[in-house]
């Protein structure tokens, strides 16, 4: 795990109002769990978070150096990212899904299949991506997964 590795907790998906407010695609644990970072690096540049609400499907969210709707349209599509250092810190047996992408993926009888390229979550659980040497890549269930510390092994029955 790099600690300076940058982790993306949100994407600016436009303008809300004309005062300069973001409307934000979240991918963590809603509103309250990004209340928790002072400020994101966004396009090379801080933003200070001043307050942020839920709305329909997402957030709202207003920052120190947005100060109108023009400013706050011109960061539709960026990102907003932490270091990986500043995420809180996880019991035994968790992970974040950002710590798994690049692990080499072997599976339980010790063949190596690639490396995961993504988790996915299709609202019926948690699916790792394997892209194999090759390029081809396929999914399997994170219930076939035995997270480790530097590789992920998988069950052999859900290797195709």
């Amino acid at each position: 795990m790099d600690p300076a590795r940058r982790v993306v907790l949100a994407a600016v998906s436009g303008a809300h109002g004309v005062a300069g407010e973001v409307r934000l695609k979240l991918f963590g644990e809603g509103p309250d769990s990004l209340k928790r970072y002072q400020s994101f690096e966004v396009d090379g540049r801080t933003l200070t978070l001043q307050k942020i609400r839920p709305a329909n499907h997402g957030a709202v969210a207003r920052f120190a150096e947005v100060a109108d709707r023009t400013a706050a349209e011109a960061l539709r599509g960026s990102v907003l990212t932490v270091a990986r250092s500043a995420l809180p810190p996880l019991a035994d047996g968790e992970y974040y899904h950002h710590d798994l992408i690049d692990l080499p993926c072997v599976s339980s009888d010790g063949a190596a299949l690639g490396s995961c390229v993504a988790v996915e979550n299709f609202n019926a659980g948690d699916v790792v991506e394997i892209e194999r040497p090759n390029g081809k890549r396929f999914m399997v269930p994170i219930a076939a997964v035995t997270v480790g510390e530097t590789q992920l092994t998988i069950d052999s029955d859900f290797v195709e």
